[in-house]
């Protein structure tokens, strides 16, 4: 199964904090099937943000997490126009990828997380803000070869 679908891209976050926006994005997992309990999962989010920040430079944020609430890995992502402060050094976060994985996945996620990593762009490229389609959809990321 895809790591992500259609239902889990959100191209119009508005929301005015990062964990409105954690649980926006999180309700995709539940509406996809893929969360049992969404309180669980994001109360699992927010305990790994507080052990570091997951705001990135140049834009990015991937909050993740480990929870019993996810079935199977899982990946969000959204698109912030205003940008949304994720607690990186350089500005607020315009790109989320929120991963979520089973508690007992082992390290089902990992392989994912080097891919996905590899894919973004570097903090010294430019940021691409207000572009209405990306040329390479952050979809393409959970397809398996």
């Amino acid at each position: 199964m895809s790591l992500i679908t259609d239902g889990q891209v959100v191209l119009d976050l508005t929301e005015p904090d990062r964990h409105a926006a954690t649980r926006r994005l999180a309700q995709t997992l539940v509406d996809t099937g893929r969360c049992t309990d969404l309180e669980q999962f994001i109360q699992d989010v927010r305990e790994r943000e507080e052990l570091m920040a997951t705001g990135q430079p140049g834009g990015l944020a991937i909050p993740h997490a480990r929870s019993a609430a996810i079935t199977e890995p899982s990946l969000v992502f959204g698109r912030a126009g205003q940008g949304i402060d994720w607690g990186a050094k350089d500005g607020p976060a315009s790109l989320i990828f929120l991963i979520a994985a089973p508690a007992d996945g082992a390290d089902r996620g990992c392989p994912f997380i080097r891919r996905a990593r590899s894919r973004l762009p570097r903090s010294s490229a430019p940021r691409r803000r207000g572009r209405t389609r990306p040329k390479r959809g952050p979809w393409s990321l959970g397809r398996t070869r």
